[in-house]
């Protein structure tokens, strides 16, 4: 079910209805029955996938606790992370190492015929994964204590609104909202329906308008100029934060109305001035997952500056996989990892900044680099990635048709929302708009909703990171 099709509209009305009028235990048991539901409507062979997660690490969690011998606790948790890690590796990764593993061999002359299976990605699996072994990790460090409610484990793990596509929350957050009672408040409900509408405008006519501009370009059919890659690249930039973003706000917005608080996982992230701001801004609960349970173990800044090089790279080339099972991918990770290198040693040597001009002028810059990091994230390949590259260098202008059917659409696609992302970002706080005066707050809300439903697309295209 995509969070804005008809089905899904439907099924959240009943769920929400039933809800509001459910004791605390009850809206937990319904919460379980809804997102199993929700999770099976897409395909309900792999809820078995889900359920496994969620027994595994509730009970080797519980085990953790209890045991005193550091070896045994330590045993429990490679338990967990081998039990996880193998279901993520073996339908996320296998045909993808697979056929690597026959094209290295052919082109040493040996011919090896790959066993694929060519396996269904269970949808949501990177995110549950994750929010599940970070449970276990935060037990066995004794950050937090382990539940002993299998139910409210069930529903920290299956809660739909994040379930497929984020945001990755930490125990120490929604457990607690879990399994103590909740008030909802009218400032929640207000709050709650804002998210959901801004969501919704991101998603239908930001991202799903820019979608089609950015496959005219990125399309196997395509025959561009490097002007038309350089402008199909701003747009993707937007799109996937359309499409990401949208899914956040609306995930938080749902949950507000049902009482609950998610983190937030966007805070403006193309008005940053360097990469370590703009992963402190994009995709936030990814990037925080990475940093306490993949770079400080590895040993993060501690070491040498070699040793810190190394571990950024690493993290994030594996950051870069965890997108999905493609080179692309793995490329796009260690770009990101050589822009934080190379940032950090010009911080590391430089004047702090104090003029404005110069802010807006890093800032340009800052979102230029991002956006050659979309283009090898969006490319159909790593050959497409070089023959972009090339054309950027040597054809940099549109092409005859352009203006028409890239630049303008993409300005008035994009103008509506940075016009808001503005005023939100000088406020720092995506509810600034209840800061306007009412007649400017309506007039905004109507605008947006005269958009949505005479530009948006109805068609339920599901979102990007549902593939990831």
């Amino acid at each position: 079910m995509v969070f804005t099709s008809l089905h899904f509209v439907v099924f959240f009305a009943v769920v929400y209805a039933i809800y509001r009028v459910l004791p605390h235990r009850g809206q937990n048991w319904l919460l379980v029955l809804a997102s199993y539901y929700f999770y099976a409507a897409w395909d309900w062979r792999f809820l078995s996938l889900l359920v496994g997660s969620t027994v595994v690490d509730y009970a080797v969690a519980r085990a953790i606790e209890g045991a005193r011998d550091p070896r045994r606790r330590k045993h429990l948790l490679w338990l967990s992370l081998a039990f996880n890690f193998g279901m993520l590796g073996f339908f996320k990764y296998f045909d993808f190492f697979a056929d690597s593993l026959a094209r290295v061999f052919d082109a040493l002359g040996w011919h090896l015929d790959p066993i694929t299976l060519h396996v269904i990605l269970p949808i949501g699996i990177s995110f549950y994964t994750f929010m599940s072994v970070s449970y276990v990790i935060d037990v066995y460090r004794r950050e937090i204590p382990a539940t002993k409610s299998l139910l409210d484990f069930a529903v920290f793990v299956a809660f739909f609104p994040h379930l497929v596509a984020g945001p990755i929350l930490r125990a120490s957050l929604l457990l607690p909202q879990i399994s103590g009672p909740r008030r909802i408040a009218a400032r929640q409900i207000r709050d709650g329906a804002w998210l959901i509408a801004w969501g919704v405008f991101q998603k239908m006519f930001v991202a799903d308008n820019l979608a089609g501009l950015v496959e005219s370009v990125f399309g196997a059919s395509a025959v561009p100029s490097g002007g038309d890659v350089l402008i199909a690249s701003y747009a993707f930039a937007f799109q996937i934060y359309g499409d990401f973003a949208g899914y956040s706000n609306m995930a938080r917005g749902m949950s507000k109305l049902m009482g609950i608080e998610l983190n937030v996982n966007f805070r403006f992230p193309y008005f940053v001035t360097s990469p370590q701001a703009f992963w402190r801004h994009w995709h936030i609960s990814l990037s925080t997952w990475l940093r306490d349970y993949l770079y400080i173990p590895l040993g993060g800044s501690r070491g040498s500056s070699l040793a810190t090089k190394r571990n950024l790279m690493i993290t994030m080339a594996l950051g870069g996989l965890w997108h999905g099972a493609a080179w692309t991918f793995v490329l796009w990770g260690l770009y990101q990892g050589l822009v934080l290198v190379v940032a950090r040693a010009i911080v590391d040597r430089g004047r702090a900044l104090t003029a404005t001009w110069q802010h807006v002028l890093l800032g340009v810059v800052m979102f230029h680099v991002t956006c050659y990091g979309w283009l090898i994230f969006r490319a159909r390949s790593v050959e497409q990635i070089a023959d972009f590259s090339w054309l950027l260098l040597t054809r940099p202008g549109l092409s005859a048709a352009g203006w028409d059917t890239l630049a303008v659409p993409l300005c008035l696609t994009v103008g509506p929302l940075l016009l808001v992302h503005i005023h939100q970002a000088r406020h720092d706080d995506e509810l600034s708009i209840f800061h306007l005066p009412r007649p400017i707050r309506y007039a905004l809300f109507g605008a947006i909703g005269y958009l949505v439903l005479l530009f948006g697309d109805f068609e339920g295209a599901e979102f990007i990171y549902f593939q990831f």
